[in-house]
């Protein structure tokens, strides 16, 4: 796992001493490892048991998980079949992805000049180990002075950012791009639909352009470390109305209700 990102990966929010949609996590994770031919030796249950026991040791109120499962150790090459047992790690630590004027602003974002790889080189639905595309996405971020990346696909269309979905608000309905498009199928993505589909907002699932976030009225990114958080600029252009994303914090509230109602207890 360490020479080659050959394992796969959860990333999990705590919120109040709750874990958030820990079986769905538990279930992704065991669809990554079957899409790359690593049979997880564990249960479920005790995945599930690893992870609170953790949590509880941690002992804080609000963190965040990090579930590994590598192929495990053998020998040197590229060949895994003298790697006989996988190897789970978890850990838990704080989670301050975004401060609170980063949140209060707007995040600002560049598109970045990688394009996220195709799905016969590495389906993007898969949380392997393997995220260089992202890091080097986000690290371009940072050079030109912003928070984030924009991540388009071979065909010029929005993936997602570097390590979170994408949401655009347009009059009173709210697009997202479909997995298809090389987005992940996030877990809090998922939540996000489910939470505007009971406010009766409408939400289509479809394919955008970098034109689709400057023309928007709000544009937010969600992820199980980001929450829900809005976007400010793209590329040095002011996306909506600053002051009023009425949308965004509408769904920001609900999501924190979310995380108490469908989180595991520990």
């Amino acid at each position: 796992g360490y020479l080659y990102g050959d394992g796969v990966f959860e990333g999990i929010r705590i919120s109040k001493r709750r874990i958030f949609r820990l079986p769905d996590h538990i279930a992704r994770l065991h669809l990554s490892a079957r899409a790359i031919g690593l049979a997880l030796p564990w249960s479920a249950e005790e995945i599930a048991t690893i992870v609170k026991e953790t949590a509880s040791a941690f002992g804080q109120d609000e963190g965040y998980v990090r579930l590994i499962v590598s192929r495990g150790s053998g020998a040197l090459g590229v060949d895994p079949a003298s790697c006989s047992t996988p190897r789970l790690v978890c850990l838990v630590g704080a989670i301050a992805l975004y401060s609170e004027s980063q949140r209060k602003r707007g995040l600002s974002m560049i598109t970045s000049s990688l394009r996220r790889p195709a799905f016969d080189m590495l389906d993007p639905r898969v949380k392997s180990l393997n995220y260089l595309n992202n890091v080097l996405a986000k690290s371009e971020a940072k050079r030109q002075g912003a928070d984030e990346a924009l991540i388009l696909n071979q065909a010029g269309r929005v993936c997602e950012a570097s390590v979170a979905n994408i949401f655009v608000v347009k009059g009173d309905a709210l697009t997202t791009p479909p997995s298809s498009e090389g987005a992940l199928a996030g877990i809090t993505r998922q939540s996000t639909i489910e939470i505007a589909r009971s406010l009766a907002i409408p939400v289509i699932e479809v394919p955008l352009t970098r034109l689709d976030l400057l023309d928007a009225d709000e544009v937010f990114l969600t992820g199980s470390g980001a929450g829900v958080v809005n976007v400010g600029a793209l590329d040095g252009q002011a996306i909506g109305k600053e002051s009023d994303r009425p949308a965004t914090v509408k769904i920001a509230i609900m999501m924190d209700e979310l995380r108490t109602t469908k989180g595991t207890a520990f």
